[in-house]
């Protein structure tokens, strides 16, 4: 959170500094020639007699030249050089923000003896502007003439003034303001001789290059004097030299709008490298999972017309390993039970629960029914205890709330005919999806973990057999050690150790299973705490898989790297990324990115629809996308930074379960299949 509240602040410092936040128009024009509060000089300032106002005038034979705006990298230098080569002096009224942006312009206009004001920070009509506002204003570009040249002024030129009969209405109260805080206002002369002194003003731009060589050649034989203000006045310059506390205070305003500039910079080339990353991923899922569905499609007409290759049939063990799971165990092992594979042993691992899943579990009447208690140990634990007690070489790992299928055991073991795979992933889907937060989960359980093991099969790099439904080898398992308790996402790292073994691991999309997700947010974000947090602990456990040959190396350099990049990388900078996006629609131009906006949700609607109509999935939760884009996913953004955090500094987790109720049943019920 603290580093969201860093980037929405540089944004809107930066954005504020670029005129896109609170950006102002000039005050309406005098309505009357000559209506001005008062008569005289260009020069204004406060009397310190009679507490007023005192207008004074540039000696005869003196032409002030002063210049508005910048310094700007384009002309300032030009008008520099320009002023070198015919001996003259200048007064510089600088805006803050850019002053700040080119620091060494600044000392070079101290250093060559010109003269500096303020123009304020923005180039702000301080007369359309809360007085709060105008404060600032003009305290920004004091701080920023002390960062960049340790300089203060009180020559002050406001925004859209000329000449002092501009100086009227809203814009005199606030010079008014400005002088009795201690500023000298400065404006221009309008025809008077340059002979009786003048000042002239330019605004700043390549234009006030050629218009000030005009000058110079036309004025070459001319008595006259080109000075700065002060000097044209017949008085040292109004710049002094300020404290360094003042230096220091002034540095860390120019340190923070440089920052906040780059780091809007920053965001904008990131903005379009994350749409990039995010448009190449999903075209990626998409079309491997095109090439995926053909591959399938292929087997299984081999399948169907070749009897040489009949079904797998071996008898399967199932692991349910069990904590306080008495909500739903008992119609996981039913559906277990209920399987039209031929032989299915059921071994319930009860991990020390303190409800009745053993007697639940133990109560079921049915031989093929095992169920072993111990002390509570962690998931790790209890699937070793249950391969232990395995009686077959094909071994089915679930959890505790998954309800299966009857086909799906058959459809999950038949890719372990080919004695090259040791593990094969099943299809799991939300069974609970008849809330928003159901609903949401039940789109990326479909869109993205689905599409990814379609990609990740093809490629072949499958960095995880889900918890709820895979089937392994036996062999395998035993020549990796077993299931690790290393990490919290045990499926993970057991996967990565198969696949670094040389096993091939498969994804069955006919093997499904339905799993009771998280019905809160605190429930929600505790799994994937633990799953995001336990990833990162299998990547780095298995990080030497990137350098390695054979199967571990397309692990390594095709599914690490694709975590890496999509899963850790993209979503730390996503919330960053939207808060830049919100930003822009704010104060930039809404409807461009109302558009990109706009564009990104049709192409996440065309996967949805997609990976919908692939896993046989009705579209009718398609309504809550945009909602999910705009909450869900931000949940889901900030659990892998708060993962990424508590990795780094090294905290660990133990086995956390959440509140289960059993309505993993719910759709599974109403789907129009045979049981």
């Amino acid at each position: 959170m603290l580093t969201l509240a860093a980037a929405a602040t540089a944004l809107v410092f930066s954005g504020y500094g670029r005129h896109e936040i609170a950006p102002t128009s000039p005050s309406p024009a005098c309505a009357v020639a000559g209506s001005a509060p008062f008569q005289g000089g260009p020069v204004v300032r406060l009397d310190p007699k009679t507490g007023g106002v005192r207008a004074s005038e540039v000696l005869p034979g003196s032409v002030a030249l002063t210049y508005d705006g910048g310094p700007d990298p384009a002309w300032t230098p030009r008008l520099l050089d320009l002023l070198r080569e015919h001996h003259a002096k200048a007064t510089f009224f600088l805006t803050g923000t850019e002053a700040a942006a080119h620091p060494d312009l600044v000392r070079r206009i101290k250093d060559e003896g010109h003269e500096i004001g303020s123009h304020t920070y923005t180039d702000a009509d301080l007369g359309s502007v809360s007085g709060i506002r105008a404060g600032l204003e003009l305290s920004f570009t004091q701080n920023t003439l002390a960062g960049t040249a340790g300089v203060g002024t009180p020559l002050l030129r406001l925004p859209h003034t000329s000449t002092t009969e501009s100086l009227c209405g809203k814009q005199w109260e606030a010079g008014r303001r400005a002088i009795l805080d201690g500023y000298v206002l400065v404006a221009a002369d309008g025809s008077r001789s340059p002979e009786r002194g003048v000042v002239r003003q330019f605004t700043g731009s390549a234009e006030a290059v050629t218009e000030t060589g005009k000058l110079f050649r036309t004025a070459a034989d001319d008595d006259l004097t080109y000075t700065t203000v002060s000097k044209g006045l017949g008085q040292p310059s109004a710049m002094y030299d300020v404290g360094t506390l003042s230096e220091w205070r002034g540095t860390a305003v120019v340190l923070a709008q440089q920052g906040s500039r780059a780091f809007a910079d920053g965001m904008t080339w990131l903005l379009a490298v994350a749409g990039a990353l995010t448009l190449l991923r999903l075209v990626l899922l998409l079309t491997v999972a095109r090439v995926h569905v053909k591959r399938v499609r292929t087997k299984r007409s081999r399948r169907r017309g070749a009897m040489r290759l009949p079904p797998l049939t071996d008898p399967v063990s199932v692991i349910v390993p069990a904590y306080n799971e008495e909500a739903g165990i008992e119609a996981t092992v039913r559906s277990l039970l209920a399987s039209t594979h031929e032989y299915v042993q059921v071994i319930v691992v009860d991990d020390g629960s303190s409800d009745r899943t053993y007697e639940i579990a133990e109560a079921i009447p049915d031989p093929r029914v095992m169920v072993v208690r111990q002390p509570n140990g962690g998931k790790a634990s209890a699937l070793n205890t249950g391969l232990a007690w395995a009686h077959f070489d094909i071994v089915v790992m679930i959890d505790g709330d998954t309800v299966f299928e009857p086909e799906a055991i058959r459809n999950l073991i038949q890719p372990l005919a080919d004695p090259r795979v040791g593990a094969v992933s099943g299809n799991t889907k939300v069974g609970n999806r008849r809330g928003i937060l159901g609903r949401w989960q039940h789109l990326e359980y479909v869109i993205g973990f689905n599409l990814d093991r379609r990609m990740f099969d093809v490629m072949e790099c499958m960095p995880t057999v889900p918890g709820a439904i895979g089937a392994f080898r036996r062999e395998a398992l035993m020549g990796v050690g077993g299931v690790s308790e290393d990490t919290l996402a045990e499926d993970t790292d057991l996967t990565m150790a198969l696949c670094r073994a040389g096993w091939r691991v498969v994804y069955e999309e006919s093997a499904i299973a339905w799993t009771e997700a998280p019905s809160s947010v605190r429930q929600l974000w505790k799994q994937r705490y633990r799953w995001c947090y336990g990833t990162l602990q299998a990547m780095w456990k298995h990080r030497r898989a990137v350098v390695e040959r054979g199967p571990a190396g397309k692990l390594g350099r095709r599914g690490l790297t694709y975590l890496a990049l999509f899963q850790t990388v993209l979503p730390l900078l996503a919330p960053l990324v939207d808060v830049f996006a919100l930003y822009g629609l704010l104060f930039q131009d809404a409807g461009q990115a109302g558009l990109v906006w706009l564009g990104f949700t049709a192409v996440q609607v065309f996967g949805a629809v997609y990976a919908l109509r692939l896993d046989r999935e009705k579209f009718e939760p398609l309504w809550s996308l945009p909602l999910q884009i705009f909450v869900y996913r931000q949940l889901m953004y900030l659990v892998v930074v708060q993962s990424v955090v508590t990795a780094l500094l090294g905290n660990r987790l133990g086995w956390q379960r959440m509140h289960r109720t059993g309505s993993a049943m719910d759709t599974w019920e109403q789907q129009p299949v045979s049981r």
